[in-house]
């Protein structure tokens, strides 16, 4: 399972900087940067819902799954 982050497509659609965004959402621009580059291991809905709210998006426009090549196996 991979999921992907989309803040770059929102940020250069909104042509917000990456340290604006991390200014509205109140987090650093480096934790942004992880997020971002889709390095993060969890992100809070709290988190989530200040950059919707920041972005002017849904999470959707985020956050998007694109399967795996292999299928999973069930144990």
């Amino acid at each position: 399972m991979a999921i992907v982050i989309d803040i770059d497509v929102m940020l250069a659609r909104r042509k917000m900087s990456v340290g604006e965004l991390a200014e509205r959402v109140g987090i650093t621009p480096a934790n942004l940067a992880v997020l971002k580059n889709g390095r993060a291991k969890a992100v809070r809905f709290t988190t989530l819902d200040a950059l919707c709210t920041a972005l002017d998006c849904q999470p959707g426009d985020l956050i998007r799954h694109e399967p795996d090549d292999e299928p999973t196996r069930d144990a």
